[in-house]
């Protein structure tokens, strides 16, 4: 699959990411400009930047990339006075490991869009929809009744429109699984009544939105719309809410006992168990250095 395609299924299916791609290669070096390679928050790297040297300095920044979303250019250079063109964003790291050459990568996080869950089939239901997509927000329809109430683990508001139905119980299901922005279209009067069933916390309470939406005078169901998006808006810009990651495989750092590196262990770190104790290693070389070492073969 080309990294193109699997970028793309990977924004589908709202998975974060690093795009690395090699835009300058001093030899001798095993990769090219143009080389790409896709990072995940596991430390798994499909595609090609470097040899397993460069990766480990790469899946670090990577990592940090993600955590910042912000782009970086990562120069990574060998032991010696060798110097690439400084640039702001940039990083450098010097890895003792390499046998010559030097790397710039570019590494883009591909985090996902803040995702509203939509609960309703009302015209006011279908403008928040038309607006959250014009702002670039995820968007999922639900009616309650038809998908259990789930309310998806990485979803960041939940706004519920349905005029009746199942509300109070909506509301639950939304605060239990942690959704940050709870919006309820309802006069205040019947909001207030709804929440007084569930007999929420202060906590709770204080993540409910009844009546939905900045309050502009909004009437159509448009303005409505337009209203609940902004209070979305600003509560992700100004009030800290935050767009829920995904649970993911904990990635750590080991010293490898060899070259003195610091790695960050991802899915295809080498490694070696001897006497029930682990090592990893920033490289095969180190590996089988080590491996010689304790073994004596």
């Amino acid at each position: 699959m080309k990294m193109t395609e699997r970028a793309q299924q990977l924004v589908r299916t709202r998975t974060p990411f690093v795009h690395a791609t090699v835009v300058r290669a001093q030899q001798p070096t095993s990769a090219h400009a143009g080389d790409e390679a896709i990072l995940l928050q596991d430390g798994t790297i499909e595609g090609f930047v470097g040899g397993q040297c460069a990766q480990n300095s790469v899946r670090k920044a990577a990592l940090g990339a993600l955590q910042s979303n912000e782009s970086v250019l990562l120069r990574v250079l060998p032991d010696g006075d060798l110097h690439f063109p400084e640039a702001p964003g940039a990083a450098v790291v010097v890895n003792p490991c390499l046998s010559g050459g030097a790397l710039e990568i570019f590494l883009e996080p591909q985090i996902p869009a803040p995702l509203v869950r939509i609960y309703g089939a009302t015209p006011i239901a279908d403008a928040l929809a038309e607006m959250c997509e014009l702002v670039g927000f995820g968007v999922q329809r639900g009616v309650a009744e038809a998908d259990s109430l789930d309310a998806p683990t990485d979803t960041t508001a939940v706004v519920i429109a349905s005029h009746g139905g199942p509300e109070a119980e909506t509301v639950r299901i939304a605060l239990d699984a942690g959704v940050g922005y709870v919006g309820l279209v309802a006069s205040r009067i019947r909001g207030e009544s709804i929440l007084d069933e569930l007999g929420l916390t202060d906590a709770e309470r204080a993540r409910v939105h009844t009546p939905v939406g900045l309050p502009i005078g909004a009437k159509t169901s448009a303005e409505i719309a337009v209203s609940i998006v902004a209070e979305v808006i600003q509560a992700i810009r100004k009030g800290g809410l935050a767009v829920p990651a995904r649970p993911v495989s904990v990635v750590f750092e080991a010293l490898d006992p060899v070259c003195g590196m610091t790695v960050t262990v991802g899915p295809d770190t080498p490694h070696l168990t001897i006497d029930e104790v682990d090592y990893w290693f920033c490289g095969t070389g180190c590996r089988n250095s080590f491996a010689t070492m304790k073994t004596g073969s």
